[in-house]
């Protein structure tokens, strides 16, 4: 009579473990889809080149917003995939969601600013300023440093923007620029200094002159 063979013990484990380990529910690591830029200074520049700066020639036409939004999204995607590595990546991403259009972008903006200087990237100072700046007057609130100079009708929108009746006013549609709402006693001329922004008197003259070694 023939003897049945039965299965190791140790052979029976290994059928069963895949088996196992095939129904557990794992978290796999997020990694960028091959459509996402590596390089954010390619974004950076390609932002810069739309506004004329570095010697380009200006690309501005009808589809720029969703242009400069393409872009902030590309850049969230390399930021949530942790490939911002450098003072200049942060810079560089802080640069782009400056030109956002809701209050979140500058105030993201203004903490990849501050996380550049942190890298050691003094160039960002300004930055810094500016989009806490941008991101305050977007909230209805006053500028404190006073980097921003908008044009009045568009400063008057924010300041009234919910009052449905309030653009149909005269200031609505007053011409030129004005740094309104600002706050111009909160932040003392040193400060401003210590972020490469010009004194109230130099602004006042519109001159723009920056701090000593500073540069925007």
């Amino acid at each position: 009579m023939k003897r049945s063979v039965g299965i190791p013990l140790f052979l029976a484990c290994l059928l069963v473990v895949p088996k196992a380990a095939s129904g557990q529910s794992t978290t796999p690591r997020q990694e960028p889809s091959s459509s996402v830029p590596t390089n954010i200074h390619q974004l950076f520049l390609d932002d810069q080149a739309e506004r004329a700066v570095g010697g380009f020639a200006p690309k501005y036409g009808p589809d720029v917003n969703s242009r400069d939004a393409m872009r902030r999204a590309e850049a969230k995607l390399l930021l949530a995939a942790g490939l911002l590595k450098t003072a200049q990546d942060f810079h560089d991403a802080a640069f782009i969601f400056q030109h956002g259009r809701d209050p979140d972008d500058y105030l993201l903006a203004h903490i990849l600013a501050t996380v550049a200087i942190l890298r050691g990237d003094s160039s960002s100072k300004w930055l810094a300023a500016a989009t806490l700046d941008r991101y305050l007057q977007a909230i209805g609130q006053k500028q404190v440093f006073g980097t921003q100079y908008l044009s009045k009708s568009y400063s008057y929108s924010l300041q009234h923007k919910i009052d449905s009746t309030a653009m149909r006013s005269a200031g609505a549609h007053e011409e030129g620029d004005t740094q309104d709402p600002y706050d111009g006693d909160l932040v003392p001329d040193s400060l401003r200094s210590d972020f490469c922004v010009p004194d109230k008197a130099a602004q006042a003259t519109e001159s723009g002159n920056l701090p000593p070694g500073c540069s925007r």
